[in-house]
């Protein structure tokens, strides 16, 4: 118990710090690792080439999430300079001026397309900067595309949480031959693992447009009331039915690969055909309040769409809009398998192996990675196709080269304090690494009621490592050997391990920083990661009811 203690320091004292303290990420970070630092090395032996090693890695993952963040901001202030962020603004007032219909349909639907296509903290990115443009306040565009990536995220980029991150375990020999014996092969194991991850998450999946409106009438509404929020309750429970209900059919007969994409798509083309068809439409419109009301804290360094009428040229909708097909065009077709084969292997990567003599290495797929394949590229084209002046291309590329900058601090040292903790198993002791430590302990003590333990673990492992596929890597292992201890499904239990990890993305270091960066927000991390703790650990606590009653009445023998 005293290692595990000792092993949560860092992660400890980044929360005190960011969520009580209200420090911004760029200084608590480094302290963190520092501190993993001091841990790792002192307690657990873990030798300096590895500590160094493990830096470098997170240094490295830390650049792969920086150039997503850079494009993103790239194609927003692109769309700003040219003047298509005014058409897109009235393409949305055209189908609902309602601020609330809007945030449904941004950061829920199209960000579930968008994690269904490519994940990896790309909704937050893009849908974030999306609605300031908009017109939404920074910090509420930030937060609302956290909370709106949540149930989508388990089946992002075509089913990587599980056909990438609990496929992991499939590699013990003893656990292949309990789950062959069990009748399963590995694809249907995983399937199943997929049905049993989408159940539960489509229960909090129909009401996530419910709960992202309520967060947004409530802390930045005029009369900062949830009456505002229920009074579209019938609108935003059908909206998040027309995404569950093809989710759940796709995830069960289909397979993992596309219930989010797939989902995401239909629900965009049926929600926005019954909105401008007044389907449940509510008989208020409901905005922000001026900008003046505003508190300070709601607003960024960048106004990201405060160019003027006469600054700019009059774009048509299909070119404003071409931009985002292209990117969701782009990231579907990249991920189709055998150009994505063509795509991801060594002639188009740049690999460094074997980082400072570890074992550890890092790849950058260049013609895949959403930043340079989508954003980028698209940031690029729409210049050209925008007839965009040299000058104002300049001023594009200077304001978003500074805008990200201020994350870079930040990322480096989380991911750095990250992959210390992972790879603290590499030490002489023959400890099991400080995440590891951690979970153990916790499985220990909440044996008895571990259905509400475990999606609080993939959480966990999501906040430490912002992704999905990671913390069920992490900890789909434990996962499964607690569930065989306790007697427990072990599909269910791994299916609550993936829900955590998904809820996790909504308060995890990496993407709340991503995301303020995105819509210009500094220092603001703490206030993000305090509010949608909320939401994250009621989404925990639902699931893991659900889990209970599916294995006491439904499916009592489910292995």
């Amino acid at each position: 118990m005293f290692l595990a203690l000792l092993a949560s320091l860092p992660i400890v004292l980044t929360v005190v710090l960011m969520v009580a303290f209200n420090w911004p990420a760029k200084k608590v970070m480094p302290l963190a690792w520092g501190v993993a630092i001091l841990i790792a090395g002192g307690v657990w032996g873990m030798s300096g080439q590895w500590l160094a090693g493990a830096t470098v890695a997170g240094a490295l993952n830390a650049g792969g999430i920086l150039v997503i963040v850079f494009g993103a901001i790239l194609l927003m202030n692109t769309l700003k300079n040219s003047g298509a962020i005014k058409t897109i603004n009235k393409t949305f007032h055209g189908i609902s001026p309602d601020r609330r219909v809007q945030a449904i349909i941004i950061a829920f639907l199209f960000g579930a397309f968008i994690e269904g296509a490519a994940g990896f903290g790309t909704p937050a990115a893009l849908g974030g900067p999306l609605m300031v443009g908009l017109g939404f306040p920074p910090l509420a565009a930030a937060m609302l595309a956290l909370v709106g990536n949540s149930t989508p995220v388990s089946f992002g980029a075509v089913g990587t949480p599980i056909l990438g991150g609990v496929s992991s375990i499939l590699g013990n020999p003893q656990i292949l031959s309990e789950i062959e014996g069990a009748g399963y092969t590995s694809a249907t194991f995983l399937h199943e693992v997929g049905i049993w991850s989408a159940l539960p998450h489509a229960i909090m999946g129909v009401f996530m447009p419910l709960i992202i409106v309520m967060m947004m009438t409530k802390i930045f509404g005029e009369k900062k009331s949830f009456k505002d929020a229920f009074e579209i309750a019938p609108f935003a429970i059908f909206a998040g039915l027309a995404f569950v209900i093809p989710y759940i059919l796709i995830a069960v007969l289909v397979g993992p690969e596309l219930p989010s994409l797939g989902g995401g798509l239909i629900a965009i083309g049926i929600v926005i055909t019954a909105t401008k068809n007044g389907f449940l439409q509510p008989k208020t419109t409901w905005d922000f309040a001026n900008k003046s009301k505003w508190d300070s804290s709601w607003v960024g360094v960048e106004e990201m769409a405060a160019t003027t009428e006469e600054e700019t040229q009059t774009i048509s909708p299909f070119m404003a809009w071409l931009p985002y097909i292209l990117v969701s065009l782009i990231l579907v077709i990249t991920r189709v398998t055998g150009l994505k084969g063509i795509l991801t292997s060594p002639t188009f990567t740049l690999s460094y192996t074997g980082i400072l003599g570890t074992g550890l290495s890092y790849s950058y797929q260049y013609l895949y990675h959403p930043g340079t394949v989508a954003f980028i590229l698209v940031s690029i084209l729409t210049a050209f196709m925008h007839k965009m002046s040299g000058e104002k291309i300049k001023e594009t590329w200077s304001t978003s080269l500074k805008t990200v900058i201020p994350a870079a601090i930040a990322l480096v040292f989380a991911l750095g304090m990250t992959q210390v903790m992972l790879n603290s198993g590499n030490n002489p002791t023959g400890e099991a690494a400080m995440t590891v430590v951690m979970a153990g302990a916790l499985a220990n003590i909440f044996q008895g009621v571990w259905p509400m333990i475990a999606p609080l673990v993939g959480i966990l492992g999501a906040f430490m490592s912002g992704s999905n596929t990671t913390s069920n890597v992490l900890f789909s292992g434990l996962q499964y050997g607690v569930a065989e201890q306790i007697g427990m499904s072990r599909i269910i239990i791994l299916g609550l391990q993936v829900i955590g990890g998904a809820a996790g993305n909504m308060i995890c270091v990496h993407n709340v920083v991503a995301a303020c960066t995105t819509v210009g927000i500094f220092g603001k991390e703490g206030k993000v990661i305090r509010t949608n703790v909320i939401p994250a650990i009621i989404y925990a606590i639902v699931v893991g009811i659900f889990a209970y009653i599916a294995m006491a009445f439904f499916v009592p023998g489910l292995f």
